[in-house]
């Protein structure tokens, strides 16, 4: 049984109902709140960074200060992010539609919670995410293979959106080098970091490069990115060490903060 709270991510343009959820989730020990947001473009953007086990999507967002009046592509959307994991969506409404909520299954929310009804509360929407988390059955040796290869796809798609995010973008030759070894670290990771002190050599003989050329082509692209990115931005993406001397991470370091986090998503 898992133990730890659910993170959940709530989309909401009503203040009273977003501060009914939060209340909510101050007397329970089993919901994290990881964002509030009233956008369903912002929320994309917290789901990508935050990874929730379960999102409350309000369909109405009449009053949203950037995003779109109604959510109904907030699910399309979310399945172009290709996350490694699909997270429980409620959605919450005004509306009784037919039609409406046959279009949202079809997109594949999880539930459809019609806010006029008697017992609908946010106590009532945090225990409903729970009926959905079940334990996983059982996995056949196939089965295990085909979700390693699937895994080594999506954390090679999360590596390059966590790398645009800090401005390592693939105009730089770099950016491919920094990739793929972290790729490298991760698929022979055997917990006594015995391949570290060999990957930089492992990238050069797959690039028929030098040893040199590949550490400067490393250190150009955080170069790069470090010197044009907004503070702001580096500060909230790379929560990695730096070299107090450079202002920015060298290359090891950016790589094994990379491993680390990518380990983390499967």
């Amino acid at each position: 049984m898992d133990t730890k709270p659910m993170k959940i991510l709530i989309i909401e343009d009503d203040l009273e109902d977003c501060n009914n959820f939060i209340d909510c989730a101050k007397r329970r020990k089993d919901v994290e709140i990881v964002g509030i947001t009233d956008s369903d473009i912002e929320g994309l953007r917290e789901v990508k960074i935050k990874h929730p086990d379960g999102i409350v999507l309000d369909l109405e967002l009449n009053n949203s200060t950037n995003g779109n009046a109604d959510s109904l592509n907030f699910i399309t959307n979310l399945k172009k992010l290709n996350l490694n994991y699909e997270p429980i969506i409620i959605v919450t409404t005004h509306i009784k539609s037919k039609r409406t909520y046959n279009i949202l299954h079809r997109q594949g929310v999880d539930m459809i919670l019609y806010k006029g009804q008697p017992n609908y509360s946010a106590n009532y929407v945090f225990n409903t995410f729970f009926t959905f988390r079940e334990a996983e059955p059982e996995k056949t040796i196939e089965t295990l293979k085909e979700e390693m290869k699937e895994n080594k796809e999506k954390i090679s798609d999360f590596l390059d959106d966590e790398l645009e995010l800090i401005g390592i973008t693939s105009k730089y030759v770099g950016r491919e080098y920094i990739h793929d070894a972290i790729m490298y670290l991760i698929e022979n990771d055997d917990g006594n970091n015995k391949h570290d002190d060999n990957v930089i050599r492992i990238i050069a003989n797959k690039y028929n490069k030098s040893d040199t050329t590949i550490t400067n082509g490393m250190q150009n692209a955080i170069a790069h990115a470090w010197n044009s990115m907004p503070y702001e931005d580096l500060e909230q993406y790379y929560q990695g060490h730096i070299d107090s001397d450079r202002g920015m991470p060298t290359p090891m370091q950016l790589i094994y903060h990379y491993k680390k986090k990518a380990i983390k998503q499967v």
